[in-house]
């Protein structure tokens, strides 16, 4: 039997380089004393933020992959709470004006190198799911909106359609 060594920890040079040997460029940026990485999957940018401190200095327990869109206009109802419904392991929230797409890893009581890469294909993953949602989404509100203004007066029915989501998203998408 291989006996694999555990993660129990993990630095910020560590979770680099994992990210490097999965082929994704990598900047470290520090603001107001705190460290994150900066990274994108498929032109979409996200952030790599630290949670619990270890004992051993530069180490965490835990690290959170974060992504932030820019919401312009108005989100469609229901959004954000279809997304939680509907996926697991990542969480979705608007915060001001921003839509956010947050997976936690925990590394705590140790865990496999495949299991670390695995978390960064999961990430990716759900990336790409995260923006096709927000078009499917948007295209299925707009649908919606549109059957129900068939019957209603059609001067009621544009002042009220539902942007795409490469509109309220801000980014190039």
């Amino acid at each position: 039997m291989n006996e694999v060594s555990l993660i129990e920890s993990i630095t910020i040079e560590q979770l680099s380089k994992l990210l490097q040997d999965a082929g994704y460029r990598v900047n470290r940026t520090e603001q107001n004393g705190v460290v994150q990485l900066l990274s994108a999957s498929q032109g979409i940018g996200y952030a790599v933020r630290f949670g619990n401190a270890a004992a051993e200095q530069g180490a965490y327990f835990d690290y959170t992959f974060s992504c932030a869109l820019r919401v312009q206009g108005e989100l469609p109802a229901g959004l954000v709470a279809q997304w939680n419904i509907s996926r697991r392991f990542a969480r979705m929230s608007q915060q001001g004006e921003f839509l956010v797409l947050e997976v936690d890893v925990i590394v705590a009581g140790g865990v496999t190198p495949a299991y670390m890469r695995n978390a960064l294909e999961l990430w990716d993953r759900l990336l790409v799911e995260f923006v096709g949602y927000l078009r499917e989404y948007s295209r299925t509100a707009v649908g919606d909106e549109q059957d129900q203004a068939s019957t209603a007066d059609q001067a009621d029915a544009t002042s009220t359609q539902v942007e795409t989501a490469d509109e309220f998203l801000g980014e190039e998408v």
